[in-house]
């Protein structure tokens, strides 16, 4: 292929990850998907490396990339089969995120997957949202190994009501797994006709192509980063069981023709859900450094083949079964992209920004009792970190995750909840030369008795700023005005309020200090 004809190749690949993105987003039931589009689409080869991907959520996307060769070796394939899973352990990243496979195969030869995650509210968990202050992963909702939901075309109804039926609203449940279904279809589809079109042995040499030219871009960029060692250290606050200021430390190893990303020296896992499975760590690591990979770099395996992970086994990001791993996936991956940028900044000062509030403020909530069952998660944005470009947005999701919030007419529409207050949370982000993104406000009042989960992180250790630039604030949790924990489950009534500020992102430069002006004799 020449290089006009690798791009075409490249862009129908993506638009075929973007249109099965367009299909399960019209076609679910739950606004955790339909509204705040918390979901991922991809193309994966026979071998299940990486093909094409939409521009979906960064954490759902570099954990498949990471774990997709094991769960293709593991199953044996047959045309017409789907295939899901949500164990961490076993490819996933946290139970909610639910991943659905489908093998393509092209005149009898197993040639493609088409695959999509999705967060579901609802996995089973005892509380409301399956994002509770869990202990195990048995306490975070039914465990899917990788199991036949379809077979041979014909989809498993048993197998789909044993998944649903501990859920508090089993058809909504229900519908969103048939979007998944159809999205993965319409991507067989759309896919089988690019094959059909290139044949199959010109399409297996695009992949070829494609990936050949993703690992010299790649390469090309990362040569940029001198060798040498750099370290960084950072803190999570807590992991909800009582202990506090966790240490993930890494080391960067950087040699002309690839990077070591090691992080001996972080902290063994704990009893809370902070901890880890390695999936996600790798997605956090592909995550930083495809950030410094030029914009037309293909997102397929070739991008990665550079880079290489040493993660002790049992340490919090690889966490072994059964470790509670509800926050890994969410708060414990923010903190790796902090910790590596951080290395970075080292040696890259006018290339890497400050940090960002480096939480996702996870809210699950929902019924305790009555004939209206209902629950909800939603993840909530703050402060961007600010770079020698330019200060940090306020109000963003930022790193792993890029969801869309929730309108608060939907909410408002579904659920026995009032927002009381949403806005940006003034001068929260750190003071700099280029200030630090502001944080957000968003406050809800219950109109009935309500179990609430609170998974956050940036409580205790702020957001750092670069450069010289000053912290952004910490965030603040409170019930009814009165400051909660990080991490915490609780019931309220109804006429409580529950507020969520978020934290500010990191400043970057120094601000000079201006001399005090003098006058004639004083």
């Amino acid at each position: 292929m020449d290089a006009v004809e690798l791009s075409i190749f490249s862009s129908r690949l993506e638009a075929v990850c973007d249109e099965m993105g367009a299909v399960l987003r019209n076609a679910a039931f739950s606004p955790n998907i339909r509204d705040r589009l918390d979901f991922s689409c991809a193309v994966f080869d026979a071998k299940g490396e990486l093909c094409a991907q939409a521009a979906h959520i960064p954490v759902h996307l570099g954990s498949m990339a990471y774990a997709m060769a094991d769960i293709v070796a593991r199953v044996e394939w047959h045309e017409g089969d789907m295939v899901v899973l949500n164990d961490p352990f076993m490819g996933g990243t946290h139970l909610p995120d639910v991943t659905l496979i489908a093998p393509l195969f092209h005149a009898g030869r197993l040639t493609a997957f088409l695959v999509n995650r999705a967060h579901h509210a609802d996995i089973g968990a005892s509380s409301p949202g399956s994002m509770p202050v869990s202990r195990s992963l048995d306490q975070e909702g039914r465990v899917i190994p990788p199991g036949k939901l379809i077979r041979g075309g014909s989809l498993d109804n048993g197998f789909l009501s044993m998944i649903t039926r501990a859920n508090r609203n089993p058809g909504e449940s229900e519908g969103d797994f048939a979007a998944q279904i159809s999205a993965n279809r319409s991507g067989l589809k759309r896919l089988a006709q690019l094959i059909d079109e290139w044949g199959r042995s010109a399409f297996l040499s695009g992949l070829e192509a494609l990936n050949a030219y993703a690992e010299r871009l790649a390469r090309e960029a990362l040569k940029r980063i001198p060798a040498g060692e750099y370290r960084f250290k950072d803190l999570m606050d807590d992991d909800g069981q009582g202990n506090g200021d966790i240490p993930i430390q890494v080391r960067l190893d950087v040699k002309p023709e690839r990077i070591l990303v090691d992080f001996s020296g972080t902290a063994d896992q704990v009893p809370g859900n902070i901890n880890s499975p390695l999936s996600v760590a790798a997605a956090a690591v592909y995550y930083v450094f495809r950030c410094l990979m030029p914009p037309q770099t293909p997102a397929c395996a070739g991008s990665f083949r550079g880079i290489e992970l040493h993660v002790p086994p049992g340490c919090l990001l690889n966490a072994k079964r059964p470790a509670a791993v509800a926050a890994g996936n969410v708060e414990t991956s923010t903190r790796v992209v902090d910790v590596v940028l951080g290395a970075l900044a080292q040696v890259l000062p006018d290339e890497i920004p400050a940090a960002s509030h480096g939480s996702m403020n996870n809210l699950a909530m929902g019924s305790v009792s009555g004939e209206f069952r209902w629950d909800y998660y939603e993840t909530i944005g703050g402060g961007m970190g600010a770079g020698k470009q330019g200060g940090g947005l306020h109000g963003v999701q930022t790193h792993m995750t890029n969801t869309l919030n929730t309108p608060i007419e939907v909410i408002e529409a579904r659920f026995p909840v009032r927002v009381v207050s949403y806005g940006l949370r003034r001068g929260s982000g750190g003071q700099g030369v280029r200030r630090g993104g502001d944080g957000l406000v968003r406050c809800f009042r219950f109109l009935a008795p309500t179990q609430v989960t609170l998974l956050t992180e940036r409580r205790v250790h702020p957001p750092w700023g670069c450069a010289g630039g000053q912290p952004g604030k910490a965030g603040v949790n409170s019930h009814n005005g009165t400051p909660l924990p990080a991490k915490i489950a609780l019931m309220v009534e109804a006429g409580d309020t529950v507020s969520i500020e978020t934290p500010g992102g990191g400043g970057w430069g120094v601000v000079p200090v201006r001399p005090a002006s003098s006058h004639p004799g004083t």
